[in-house]
């Protein structure tokens, strides 16, 4: 994977595979493109719960499903809708600033590692979707 491109990606993350079972890890140059200042997880979503529902101004993000699964939806500005499917602990979806996100359809025991380029910032955060439009001119 090439240095930050602005895209959204999916990435796969090294995997390592032996009989006790696989490991996979997350570093600068290998399924990370950046060095990580912020790293939260969510878990024990109640089923039908939406978590997310924002972009951020600045900050990169890459998104692991580490347990279970759950769907990542990324809004455009026009409003067309994709949808990401995590549920392999070594695929990740990196998402580069101004990308409107939320996660919904967690299975039991979802579990969502989420790795940021900055540190927690409130002012980083667009929470309504019609600024979200005017930033990106729509």
């Amino acid at each position: 994977m090439s240095a930050l491109s602005g895209k959204i990606e999916v990435i796969n993350l090294p995997k390592i595979t032996d009989p006790r079972g696989n490991l996979t890890f997350i570093q600068k140059g290998q399924g990370l493109p950046f060095e990580p200042k912020r790293v939260f997880w969510t878990f024990n979503v109640p089923s039908g719960s939406v978590r997310g529902g924002h972009a951020y101004r600045e900050h990169w993000e890459l998104i692991v499903a580490i347990n279970g699964a759950f769907d990542v939806v990324v809004k455009e500005p026009d409003g067309l809708e994709t949808r990401f499917r995590l549920d392999r602990g070594n695929k990740g979806l990196l998402l580069p600033p101004k990308t409107w996100r939320w996660m919904e359809e967690f299975s039991t025991n979802g579990m969502g590692l989420h790795l940021s380029n900055e540190e927690f910032d409130a002012s980083d955060y667009i929470r309504d979707f019609r600024e979200f439009q005017n930033l990106n001119g729509a």
